[in-house]
This record gives C-alpha cells, sequence and structure tokens, in this order.
C-alpha cells in the first residue's frame, strides 16, 4: 500500500515543464495513449499495425493539424460499439476531457516528444527564492523553490550530533566514535559552519567510504561469491569485489569505472586491475549441473550482462524486448540483438573452469609487477605465434591434400568418407561416444617423397548451418601418428610442436602431443567455422612409394558430464617444405621462447587468485549475432551489428563497434541517461527515495522526477564540473542545508507528502543491512575494520547451511577471531543460502541486478538484532566497554548511549536506563549481566537501527 501510495503521491508532485503548446504531449497525451491504447496497439501488440510507441507508425491514423480528417479522432468519438475506440470490453470510453486534448493536441500539429529520459538534460539557472540566505548550494536553490511554491516551510536544521551520526553513516557506513563526537562538538564551537566542511572532507578521506558505497554498487552489478544456478559452486571472484572498494576510495573517474568495468581488456596494454575490473559481466549464473546445454546459458548470460548494462547504467527496462518490442519505451525488438552483439563475441562459456581467467597477486605489492610481467608475455606470445603462424597459413604454398583415406572409429560412434568442397573430408554421424578414438588409414600420393609437416582442419558436423547455431565442439587429446611401409614396417611420425590458428587458446595446442593428458588443440566448447593447426615433424621423413600413415585423433575429453568433444568433421593436408626445422627454429625465435618461459615462470611463482574475466575471442572466429524470434535462442532471424536503439542516437562504424565502443557511449555527453541514472541513485541512498522513485525505469511508465530540474542540474554537474566523481557528488549534497535539516516528523506533512518527496525534512530511514550489523560490531568495539581479502564466515544460525555442494563449507571463525568481526560486505555471498541477517533486513540475493531495495518492517528483524549470534556478542562487548569507563554507574550508561546513539542521553532517558539496570540488580543478576541487559537495549533502540 506504502509504495502504491507513493506512486500516486508522485503523480501529484511532478512539476510540468511548460509547453510551446496549449497541450503537452508529455503530460497529456502520452500518458493517455499509455492508459487506453498501447496495451492493443503498443509494442508488444499492434493490432491493424498501429502502433503509438513510435510517431511515423502512428501518422497512419494521425492527421497532423487536421483532427478532423483523423481516423483516430473518428474511432475515439465513434457510436458504434464495433468502430469505438477502446473497446468496451477493453475498458471505459474516453471522458468529453480526454476528446479534447486529443484534438487539441492533433489541431497544434500532433507534436511527438521521446519520454522525458530520453531527452538530454537541461541546463538551468537555479531558481530565485524567497528565502536565499537559507540555500548553501544550488541543490537549495531547487528544494525550496519548490517548497515556497507550496506554501511550505523547510524544517529546522539538525542538532549537530544527530547530523555528524547521518553523515558518518552516510559516508563510512559505521557512525562515529564518542571521541568524534566530542571533536565535532568542539569543532562546531571554534569553526562554526566550516566545521562541517571539515568533516566532511574528513569522512571523504576515511577508507570506510569505499566499504559503504561499494555494497550499493554490488547490489546493481549482482555480485556473489557462488555461481548461482546448478550446485551454485564457489567462484573465486572476490578480487573484483576489492577493486570497487578501492576505485571507489581512490575517487576513480566514473566514466573510467565504466570503461574499465565493460571494456577494460581492450584498453591498450591493459593492467591486471583493468582486467580485474571486467569481472563485473562474469558475475553472471552458471549452470555446473550435468547435461545442461553450455550454448543455451552461455546466451542467458548474454542476455543478463544486457540487461545489467540497462539497468545499471541506463535506468531502463529493457529484459521485454528480447521477445518483442518495448511495451511502451521506443525500443524495437532487433534493436535488443544489436546490443547484444556486443557481448556476444566474448571467450567465456557456461563450464566450470570459468575461463578465461586472470592471475591476481594476493599480495597489491606484486600487481605492479605481475601487470608488468603479463604484458611481457602476451606480446612475445603474440609475437611467436604470428612468426609460425605465417608460415603455415593457409597461404602459404606447398601444402598438398591427403585425399584417399579410409575412416573407423571407436564405440558408438560412426564415422564415414565422403566428398565436399573440394576435400576428401571424414564425418561422423549420429551419436558420439566418449573417449573416440577416429583412425584414418590414408595413402601418401606417388609424387610425395617426404613429409615435413601435417596441417588438420576440423569443421562442424554442419558446417554452413553452425555458424549461426554453433556445434560443441572438441578437443584434439592426442595425436599419433605411424608410417607404414609397403612391407608394413610401421615408424612413429614425431612431432616438435602444434601450431594452432588463434595467439591465445584457453586449452594448450602443444598437450595434442602429450599422450598421458586430455587437453590438446580445441575448439572450445563450441565450433562455428573451420578450425586449424599445424603439426610440425621433430625431423622430415622419407617416404617409401606406397606407404600409408595411420592417423589416429584421440578425443577424450567430455564436457557437463554428457558431451563428447570429438573431431566430428575434418580433412587433412601436408608439406613437404625442409623450410619449417629452419624457419620454425631460428635463433630469434628460440631466444625469444626461452625469454617467454622464463617470464612465465616467475609469474607462476607470484602467489595470485584466478579471477573470472572478459575477453573477446579473434575476429576470425567472431559469432553472428542474429535476433531470436520471440526471444527463443533456437529460433534465430536475421544477423544484426552492433548498434545502439535508434531513439538514444546512433554509432558511427556499428560493424566495427565493440565493448569499448559501448563503455564510451555510455558515459558521452550523447547519452542522456547515464549521469541521471548515477546521480538519482546516490541521492536515493542519501535521503531514502530517488528524485526519481523507480530506480529501476526512468521510462514511460515509471515515475517522473519529483524535481525534474534538480535531477538535471546535478546530472550536468556531475559529468561536467565535477569531473564524473561520486565524491565530489556525495560532497555537494551532503553540504547542502537540504540534507542539514531535521528529520522530525511534521504532522502537517504527513498526510500529503509522508515520504519527503518535497524534502521538507532530512533524511531518516532503517538502515540497510550491511549497517544494521557494522554499526553493531563498531559500537561495541568489535568491528575489524581492515580492507580486502577473500570471503569471511561470520557466525550463523544451525541448520542454514546446507549446500548442494558438500565441498561448499561456511568455516566459521573462531570467537577472536578478527574474520568473525569483518565488515559485512566482506561476508560469503551464497545465492542459494543467503547470510540470514543480510536478508532479513532486505538484502538481496544478487542473482539479477537489483537497482534499488526496498525496506520492510517484520518481527524477524527484532528477533535477529536480539538473537543472532553476533548482535549477542556485540551487546556483551559493548557491556564491557562501558564497564571500563570508569567506576560510575551513569557515566558507564552514557559512554554507552553515545556510543551507540552517537549523542548524550537526556535525563528521561538516563532515568529509564537506570532503572533497566538496578532492575536486573533486584532480580538476581550479577552486575556484569545487568550491564549486558542494558547494552542490548541500547542496541535495539529504534534510532539506532534508523539513520
Amino acid at each position: 500500500m506504502i509504495f502504491r501510495f507513493s506512486m500516486i503521491l508522485a503523480a501529484v508532485l511532478v512539476a510540468s515543464t511548460p509547453s510551446a503548446f496549449g497541450v503537452d504531449f508529455a503530460d497529456d497525451i502520452r500518458p493517455l495513449l499509455n492508459e487506453h491504447c498501447v496495451a492493443c496497439h503498443g509494442g508488444v501488440k499492434q493490432a491493424a499495425d498501429i502502433s503509438f510507441i513510435h510517431r511515423d507508425a502512428a501518422l497512419s491514423v494521425i492527421e497532423p493539424g487536421e483532427p478532423d480528417e483523423s481516423t483516430f479522432i473518428d474511432r475515439i468519438t465513434s457510436t458504434d460499439e464495433y468502430e469505438v475506440m477502446p473497446p468496451p470490453e477493453h475498458g471505459h470510453p474516453l471522458t468529453k476531457q480526454q476528446v479534447k486534448l486529443f484534438r487539441d493536441w492533433i489541431a497544434e500539429g500532433a507534436v511527438w516528444e521521446q519520454p522525458w529520459s530520453y531527452e538530454g538534460p537541461r541546463k538551468s539557472d537555479p531558481p530565485s527564492v524567497e528565502n536565499p540566505d537559507w540555500c548553501l548550494t544550488p541543490i537549495d536553490a531547487y528544494v525550496l523553490a519548490r517548497l515556497e511554491k507550496e506554501g511550505i516551510e523547510p524544517a529546522p536544521d539538525a542538532p549537530a550530533a544527530q547530523w555528524l551520526r547521518r553523515v558518518t553513516l552516510d559516508l563510512t557506513g559505521i557512525p562515529p566514535t564518542p571521541a568524534q563526537h566530542d571533536e565535532f562538538i568542539a569543532a562546531i564551537t571554534s569553526d562554526g559552519a566550516a566545521a562541517y566542511e571539515s568533516k566532511v572532507d574528513e569522512l571523504l578521506r576515511d577508507p570506510g567510504f569505499g566499504h559503504r558505497w561499494a555494497s550499493v554498487w554490488l547490489d546493481q552489478i549482482r555480485y556473489a561469491d557462488s555461481r548461482g544456478l546448478g550446485l551454485d559452486g564457489r567462484r573465486e571472484i572476490w578480487k573484483y569485489r576489492d577493486w570497487v572498494i578501492k576505485s571507489l576510495n581512490d575517487d576513480m573517474r566514473f566514466d573510467d569505472f565504466t570503461i574499465k568495468q565493460i571494456a577494460g581488456d581492450l584498453i591498450p596494454e591493459p593492467t591486471i586491475n583493468d582486467r580485474v575490473a571486467t569481472a563485473a559481466s562474469r558475475l553472471t549464473q552458471t549452470n555446473e549441473e550435468g547435461g545442461t546445454d553450455d550454448e543455451e546459458f552461455r546466451i542467458a548470460a548474454v542476455m543478463d550482462r544486457v540487461s545489467t548494462v540497462w539497468q545499471t547504467w541506463q535506468g531502463i527496462t529493457f529484459e521485454c524486448v528480447q521477445c518483442h518490442s518495448h511495451p511502451y519505451d521506443p525500443i524495437n525488438h532487433e534493436e535488443y540483438y544489436k546490443f547484444a552483439a556486443f557481448f556476444n563475441n566474448s571467450m567465456d562459456s557456461d563450464l566450470n573452469e570459468e575461463y578465461p581467467l586472470v592471475s591476481v597477486p594476493l599480495d597489491p605489492a606484486d600487481e605492479e609487477r605481475a601487470s608488468a610481467l603479463d604484458l611481457d608475455i602476451l606480446r612475445m606470445q603474440e609475437s611467436i605465434w604470428q612468426r609460425e603462424y605465417d608460415l603455415i597459413n593457409g597461404d602459404q604454398p606447398g601444402w598438398w591434400s591427403i585425399d584417399d583415406f579410409t575412416a573407423e572409429s571407436t564405440g558408438q560412434t560412426r564415422v564415414r568418407v565422403e566428398q565436399r568442397a573440394g576435400h576428401t573430408e571424414f564425418a561422423t554421424i549420429d551419436t558420439l561416444s566418449a573417449g573416440t578414438k577416429i583412425m584414418i588409414d590414408a595413402a601418401v600420393p606417388k609424387d610425395q617423397q617426404t613429409i615435413s609437416a601435417l596441417r588438420m582442419t576440423f569443421l562442424p558436423r554442419d558446417p554452413e548451418s553452425a555458424k549461426a547455431d554453433s556445434e560443441w565442439g572438441f578437443m584434439l587429446s592426442y595425436l599419433d601418428v605411424k608410417l607404414v611401409a609397403p612391407d608394413s614396417t610401421e615408424t612413429p611420425v614425431e612431432f616438435s610442436r602444434v601450431i594452432g590458428d588463434e595467439p591465445h587458446p584457453m586449452k594448450d595446442p602443444q598437450q595434442s602431443l602429450n599422450a598421458k593428458n586430455s587437453d590438446g588443440f580445441a575448439a572450445y566448447s563450441r565450433i562455428h567455422y573451420a578450425r586449424t593447426a599445424a603439426f610440425i615433424l621433430k625431423e622430415p621423413i622419407s617416404v617409401p612409394q606406397g606407404s600409408r600413415l595411420m592417423i589416429t585423433l584421440d578425443n577424450r575429453a567430455q564436457m557437463l558430464g554428457a558431451f563428447p568433444l570429438v573431431t566430428r568433421r575434418g580433412f587433412f593436408e601436408a608439406s613437404s617444405r625442409p623450410i619449417f626445422g629452419k624457419q620454425l627454429d631460428t635463433q630469434a625465435l628460440v631466444r625469444d621462447r626461452q625469454q617467454l618461459k622464463e617470464w612465465t615462470d616467475q609469474r607462476r611463482k607470484i602467489p595470485s587468485s584466478r579471477t573470472p574475466v572478459m575477453a573477446e575471442r579473434p575476429a576470425s572466429l567472431k559469432r553472428p549475432t542474429h535476433v531470436f524470434i520471440r526471444g527463443l535462442f533456437l529460433t534465430k532471424g536475421e544477423q544484426v551489428q552492433p548498434g545502439i536503439p535508434a531513439s538514444l542516437g546512433t554509432l558511427s562504424g556499428d560493424e566495427q563497434a565493440d565493448r569499448m565502443t559501448l563503455a564510451k557511449w555510455l558515459v558521452s555527453p550523447e547519452n542522456p541517461l547515464t549521469a541521471r541514472v548515477t546521480v538519482n541513485r546516490v541521492w536515493a541512498r542519501i535521503f531514502g527515495t530517488g528524485l526519481v522513485a523507480t530506480e529501476e525505469d526512468f521510462g514511460s511508465s515509471g515515475e517522473r522526477p519529483s524535481h525534474p530540474e534538480l535531477l538535471d542540474h546535478l546530472a550536468l554537474q556531475f559529468a561536467g564540473p565535477q569531473g564524473f566523481r561520486i565524491k565530489t557528488l556525495v560532497r555537494s549534497i551532503v553540504l547542502s542545508h537540504t540534507y542539514r535539516q531535521s528529520s522530525m516528523i511534521r504532522e502537517e506533512l504527513q498526510a500529503g507528502d509522508p515520504i519527503n518527496r518535497l524534502l521538507a525534512r532530512g533524511p531518516r530511514f532503517r538502515m540497510p543491512a550491511e549497517m544494521v550489523r557494522d554499526q553493531a560490531l563498531a559500537a561495541s568495539g568489535l568491528l575489524a575494520d581492515t580492507f580486502g581479502g577473500p570471503p569471511v564466515y561470520p557466525p550463523i544460525p544451525d541448520g542454514v547451511w546446507k549446500p548442494f555442494s558438500s565441498g561448499d563449507r561456511w568455516n566459521t571463525a573462531k570467537v577472536g577471531d578478527a574474520n568473525r568481526y569483518r565488515r559485512t560486505i566482506y561476508t560469503y555471498t551464497k545465492r542459494s543460502i543467503p547470510y540470514p541477517m543480510m536478508a532479513t533486513f532486505d538484502a538481496p540475493s544478487r542473482e539479477f541486478c537489483n537497482p534499488r531495495r526496498l525496506r520492510s518492517n517484520t518481527p524477524l528483524q527484532a528477533l535477529m538484532t536480539l538473537n543472532d549470534a553476533t548482535f549477542v556478542e556485540c551487546a556483551a562487548a559493548l557491556a564491557r566497554r562501558m564497564e571500563s569507563n570508569g567506576d560510575d554507574l551513569d557515566d558507564q550508561i552514557r559512554f554507552g548511549f553515545l556510543a551507540t546513539a552517537s549523542r548524550p542521553a537526556d535525563d528521561r532517558e538516563m532515568d529509564s536506563l537506570r532503572g533497566l539496570y538496578r532492575r536486573s540488580i533486584q532480580s538476581g543478576a550479577k552486575p556484569d549481566a545487568a550491564m549486558n541487559d542494558v547494552a542490548t537495549v541500547l542496541l535495539n533502540l529504534d534510532e539506532i537501527m534508523s539513520k
């Protein structure tokens, strides 16, 4: 009910933008179209091929300037029950006033506007107000002008102690200490208003800033330490969480923060941290369950990345466009897939290894050295590969086809030989079995006397359809080749190296020469196009006339317990060129290979965490992107190139666009949404509700801003003079008079503005889950406020931890272990078993992007803070702190109250707490137990749970 009422209230509170015409499209016409028309004539359903989402589509029934000539007017005024719109079964007919609005709008030219958020922010000067002395910042002028328009006085200033608690919690996530309280009150006395600025600057430098604000970002980006689907096993990705915290503490520009997360791997010479940032896209759920189709869940991950980008940076609901055009906003069905194409060429798939991975040093002091080594290794690998590949690729002369052969296979796999595309190929048919070996018995042409290399090309079973609908790939675990002379003498063919067709494969092609392993040259895990590898002989061999080659392709790998990675189709070539031994072992190449080995050995010795990151497939292996008909990945329509919705502009050179193109567009001046969405998110965390209350929906079906000019002012300042600095944005808000107001409830505003949309008082609302726990740890003196590291395991109730994977253990830190008292942001986050305290206080499970948390108020919350092991320990520790603060009972109670409420207790409060202590003693409690009762009450006061 509260949410519904707030939606109604917001509609009343929204300030209208003056129109040059008598009828305003955004305020008068679009709401009527959405309410009465778009259910049948919108993005999902377009009856009679008419849609009122796009102007061009609507003009088929609207004649601008000519209402009497417009079919639209004829239909909404018709008295025929079979012609009138909307039809009787779809709702009441339009009122005379509504019909007049439509007539006047058409008469004025049927001016069509984009939804407000699709237009760029408009610059405005702060409005003039009757009481300019109240305004400390431009923010205050916008707020006060609105209050004066409504005839409302702003609230008086909050007491200094209340402001200090509020701002310390907002900026660091924990309350001020008693010593910090005393220092600030003294500073107010000596420095006056300057003390506020000094305190804010001090808090912005506090490492707690990153801890407090990182949790906001991790909700958006759906951070978790587990994989989500199937067994929901562990995922080692905590280095990304630490990167976010550090980036916020370092006040990284938000445009850089964005670019690194979307496309850090595409930055020239990326550092390890640039690559770690891309783990934002690897936080999608993966399915470890046996027998699942990794392509289905890879595509699901791509779609999740698309939705997350739109919710996090654009504030627009985009998921529905997967199946049809947007019901309310000007976004077409095919534009969803153009956007998905940005993410469709990444190397990751839905497999247990979670490739690609980057090794991140456990000790940050090693990061610079490790980054330098990684870049050296990367460049050297590419240099060596390119020189080798240039010798063996398809454009080089001297390769001859092996066309006369037979093929057999082991297990249930069946294979045949067929002519195709000018080659003799082997091709498997029907079901493949695990551990399949394919044996080729090939005749060597009479005119070939030596062999120095073999080149093998492997293809999908159906090469044409696989381009759009990839097949399971292959893994050539071991290649065994024998030369059989005419007298049946067998000579093993020995190879020196394998040269694959990509510089940085996920599986090492050299392993195909290792008889004891399962990895090797592979299309991992899917195959779209032909894949080629050359196997170079240690020494060229002489081939007696009439000899045969016995080639065995050993396929040992199997994915997800059900899918053998078998070479399904292929053909063979050989070369007699003697140059391979000389040109592949030049002095320069030998030296470079040795250098590469030394660097790799040095890098391997640096203790590291293996973090999933993004990486692009080579251009030659780029996946095509198709529209999914009705959103089903099995039914593909036209192929599309990367792009953005036309309603938001265009990108130059869309065919070459990649994630870097996307990232730069997100934070460009041409993007009307990113800055607005970001400042609105910050505002919402500080005031409890955003200027746009529907943080997840800035589109036509969401709420309009309560203060549109203020929102645009904040967005333009953030992307302009503030240089995309989050700390500068936060500073401008918390130093405003709007923020400094008392949060005291005012009866005269309760009926008209119960949730403070007019900002006539300061913010007051229940703290988020992390703050509830962290402030108890801080007040009690238990908080171990250190930075970074693997997830920790504070106590949880018995019976909660029952994971699907038996190896996923919750090893609770012992009493006294600092890991038991770390900030909540470091607690192990498992999607299928949320940490009970977080779930109770409305934290999301992080399965999907969560733009905002909806606050609840349930008895479970009180039971949690009274009985949870952490809060029980906090109460006992607080009691000990109070008892150590002198021998006088009143001094002890005053200290405890100041430590928790961040203000001195008044006489009434002192009497109540003193009485509680004495009653406990009278009931037989010992002094420490009595003080524990007082501490428990203090930690459970409503004031303590609120900001």
